[in-house]
């Protein structure tokens, strides 16, 4: 008969004891210090009771902005990138036009560029660069290799050297090098070419690819387009340098479905830049239509990709045809509007002599909330740890509903004084609501695990951010 030994039976006891520690270790805490958090994904949620639920939010439809009515634009303009830089924001975009008669281009393509002081009135410079149709009096500002889908951006690396504070990134194929090229510019409005050969070479890039310095990780990141499997889909490399690439990989979508995606719109949130969003344009084959998706990342590879479209082709008008529903790549705050944020969007590709560009509008973090109807339901979060003294949610109820707020420990036994029932109700329209309780000093729970949970009822919360409040000295 088999026996174990003391020292054996000891080992067999310890590993027992480990593998039974492992299985009950404390769930991982989340320090989200005191910087804004977003329910754009399930990152904080742990679970959700009730009728509660997260719930994808749609912008509010605007003006029309701009119009691609010069003989160098056309019915075909695309790939509009918009940011703001200092007291003016600035708008690229594609130039071309399709001849329905022809069947075929009505003139090459060309890079045009428009600039405004609101985000609503745009003009077109006259730039005064590139010849078209025997005439420099025009907005064109790129006309070389690239300018299918030239897109630009500001680069805020602060070893950026003033001559490349611009920098752009293209397609190109001269001489059958197919891939991704680089620009650069000290003004916005000059450019040349970084290196005469491509940078990135393994992908399709017959869409808006893009790159841009994340400030939050300290790179540089860069999305393009390929298909995996003869479907559509979007592929990302990060450098240190601009020039030097690593290998792309496909974005992690996990368990949604395999969709075709053409242009991805990613930008880091500017309340949140620890979080990338993008607008992936789903592609839907049978009637070749477009119409913006809703993503959202922590990495910047795994994204949690909503299924809703964000802008629909019921929007206000010509959505529904050939290609005639692309989101920008551009998230801005226009002057006086602090409450809210701007994107833009085409219409009307394909159907006249000219397009069309969109502005939409969201509230501040209202990509997603924690939705709960009047029937009630709760949220509660992970474990977190974090800075400051004051918890401010950034709200919206309707008439009758309410917002309460409890903290808890591990086991989910409410902290004295923190409880729903010690919490003042929120109520209304807050973009910044700052919860009170009877408990007092919140600060004296700064640095320590503590879950919290939502009591909501008619009710939407954006994001959440634990803030240091400034005490009166009186």
């Amino acid at each position: 008969m088999f026996r174990l030994t003391a020292a054996a039976l000891w080992t067999l006891a310890c590993v027992v004891l480990a593998q039974s520690s492992a299985g009950a270790s404390e769930p991982q805490v989340i320090d989200v210090g005191s910087r804004f958090e977003l329910f754009v994904d399930r990152h904080l949620v742990e679970k959700l009771e009730g009728k509660a639920e997260l719930r994808l939010h749609r912008p509010e439809p605007q003006e029309v902005v701009l119009v691609t009515d010069k003989p160098w634009e056309g019915n075909t303009c695309a790939y509009y990138t918009i940011f703001q830089d200092g007291d003016r924001y600035r708008m690229y975009y594609r130039g071309s036009h399709w001849d329905e008669a022809a069947k075929k281009s009505g003139h090459p393509e060309v890079t045009c560029y428009a600039e405004s002081t609101d985000g609503i009135h745009w003009t077109k410079p006259e730039l005064g660069l590139f010849e078209f149709d025997g005439s420099k009096q025009n907005n064109i500002v790129w006309d070389g290799i690239g300018t299918h889908c030239f897109a630009v951006f500001k680069d805020a690396n602060p070893e950026c050297p003033p001559e490349a504070r611009y920098k752009a990134i293209s397609r190109g194929r001269p001489r059958g090098q197919k891939g991704l090229y680089i620009f650069q510019s000290p003004d916005g409005i000059r450019w040349k070419l970084i290196k005469d050969e491509p940078v990135i070479t393994e992908g399709a890039f017959d869409s808006q690819n893009l790159a841009f310095w994340d400030p939050h990780a300290k790179i540089y990141r860069e999305y393009h387009r390929n298909f995996r499997d003869g479907v559509r889909d979007i592929m990302t490399g990060t450098s240190r340098d601009f020039v030097n690439w690593t290998k792309p990989v496909y974005l992690d979508f996990g368990d949604a479905p395999r969709q075709h995606l053409y242009t991805n719109a990613v930008q880091p949130y500017p309340r949140a830049p620890h979080i990338l969003i993008g607008f992936p344009t789903r592609f839907l084959p049978p009637r070749q239509q477009v119409e913006p998706t809703f993503m959202a990342s922590r990495d910047g590879v795994h994204f949690h990709r909503w299924l809703e479209a964000v802008i629909p082709q019921s929007a206000p008008e010509d959505r529904d045809g050939n290609r005639s529903n692309y989101m920008a790549w551009g998230l801005v705050q226009l002057p006086e509007k602090p409450n809210e944020y701007s994107v833009y969007a085409t219409e009307a590709y394909y159907t006249g002599p000219s397009s069309r560009l969109r502005r939409f509008t969201y509230r501040v973090d209202g990509f997603v909330s924690a939705h709960v109807p009047a029937e009630g339901g709760e949220l509660v979060t992970r474990p977190l740890t974090f800075t400051g003294n004051e918890l401010v949610l950034n709200v919206k109820t309707a008439d009758g509903g309410s917002v309460h707020a409890q903290l808890e420990d591990a086991s989910g036994k409410p902290l004295e004084g923190f409880a729903l029932a010690d919490c003042r109700e929120l109520k209304g329209d807050r973009l910044a609501a700052a919860v009170q309780w009877q408990g007092g000093d919140l600060g004296k729970l700064a640095a320590k695990p503590v879950r919290l949970r939502l009591a909501l009822k008619d009710a939407d919360v954006y994001s959440l951010r634990f803030a240091l409040r400034q005490r009166s000295s009186r």
